[in-house]
């Protein structure tokens, strides 16, 4: 096995190379934070949280220096706090995280059609067919590493090997920006000494019932008769036995595109105020929107997400006569199917709002009745936009969201 942090492609062709790894997994570093960092440099080196700020809100990225204070992504906002009361904490911008994550991904399909987004920041690459144009799989991780730093200002890591378990494994054995390569006749000496619960498919009572029968490692596991494992676990049980001697023949499955883009909130306290609850579609409504334009989609059916104070969720939808990826078009649907769900007056604890039946912005058109004329709001949004990554998220705003900023200030 070989670990290499260099950035340098050149340096990469002295990392460990088997012609049996032809899979990456790439997973950037503290993604939507480093994002962040990009244009608050002089945060760098600090514990930063990107979440939502609310009492409610949860983490979304952390920087390592937070980390190491035991914050971790999908932790309630509240907890973080505690743990690490000196961190900076940044709402998110899920546009501009979009649009990096569309760069990234453009790198990772000029060296293969073979590309597999798993999130907005991590994919799966078979490189197998590129090896005589680029060169092996450890130089081709390497490459792609060095023009992921140098177009975006970000970092990667990268874990090469014979399967896509072991590859993510090895991606997040290397963080922060390494380089990990498992050479396929030695898959077994990096799983077993591993704990248990690294096993895809192992949560936390999975975990904790493999400790009780004595199973603490990947190796405990692998010696245990898989009869015993299907007894125990049913299915499960078999396809832990599988993975922990590395057996995975799963391919990567290129492109699989975006089915949805989405956002929600839950609230600090549960809201009965239908004003309230419109601003926040709103301002979901151009979230989405956002991230829909950054990522090149365009969708035809809007949904609503409204939970009530008692956990009851209730979704309603709604497809379009066009496509769309405007956000005034998106909020005037969502704020019809929140009105005719009856709750105007019912406490809500969160709201979402989601479009769906995607498709690429180059293959729509829209068809114009007779008589009806552009309204302009596409060509408005995209000006926000472009506001919005030289100024910032807030530099262009409905004004029925400035006025609750406002008001939030108080007198």
């Amino acid at each position: 096995m070989s670990r290499n942090h260099v950035r340098s492609g050149g340096e990469a062709r002295r990392a460990a190379v088997d012609d049996g790894c032809p899979i990456l997994h790439v997973d950037m570093d503290a993604f939507y934070a480093s994002v962040e960092l990009l244009e608050r440099p002089e945060l760098k080196g600090t514990p930063v949280i990107v979440g939502s700020p609310g009492a409610r809100g949860v983490v979304l990225s952390a920087t390592y220096e937070a980390r190491r204070f035991g914050v971790h992504s999908a932790m309630p906002m509240t907890r973080a706090r505690r743990l690490c009361p000196a961190a900076t904490i940044i709402p998110p911008r899920h546009g501009r995280y979009a649009e990096v994550s569309r760069g990234v991904m453009e790198i990772f399909r000029t060296i293969t059609p073979l590309v597999e987004p798993i999130a907005s920041d991590e994919a799966f690459l078979d490189v197998g067919g590129a090896r005589r144009r680029l060169g092996p799989p450890a130089v081709i991780a390497g490459m792609i590493r060095e023009q992921v730093a140098r177009r975006h200002g970000i970092t990667c890591s990268v874990g090469v090997a014979s399967s896509k378990f072991v590859a993510k494994l090895a991606s997040r054995a290397c963080k922060p920006d390494g380089l990990l390569v498992v050479p396929a006749d030695r898959v077994v000496e990096f799983l077993h000494p591993l704990p248990v619960g690294e096993l895809w498919g192992v949560g936390e009572r999975t975990e904790q019932a493999l400790v009780r029968l004595g199973i603490r490692t990947v190796g405990d596991l692998a010696q245990v008769p898989v009869a015993t494992l299907r007894r125990e676990f049913g299915a499960v049980g078999a396809h832990l036995a599988e993975l922990a001697w590395g057996r995975d023949d799963r391919p990567v499955v290129a492109d699989a595109p975006d089915k949805s883009i989405g956002g929600e909130e839950t609230f600090p306290h549960d809201i009965d105020d239908p004003e309230t609850i419109r601003r926040e579609l709103l301002r979901l409504s151009e979230r989405v929107a956002a991230r829909l334009r950054a990522g090149g989609h365009v969708g035809r059916t809007v949904s609503v997400k409204l939970r009530r104070s008692d956990f009851t969720t209730i979704t309603r939808s709604r497809t379009l006569r066009e496509t769309t990826d405007v956000a005034k078009e998106i909020y005037e649907t969502a704020r019809a199917l929140y009105e005719a769900a009856g709750l105007e007056r019912v406490r809500l604890r969160l709201v979402g709002v989601r479009v769906e039946n995607l498709r690429p912005a180059a293959t729509a058109t829209r068809q114009l009745g007779l008589g009806e004329r552009e309204t302009g709001w596409r060509e408005a949004e995209l000006a926000m936009d472009r506001a919005a990554r030289r100024f910032g998220p807030d530099a262009v705003r409905p004004a029925s969201l400035v006025r609750r900023s406002f008001d939030a200030m108080g007198p």
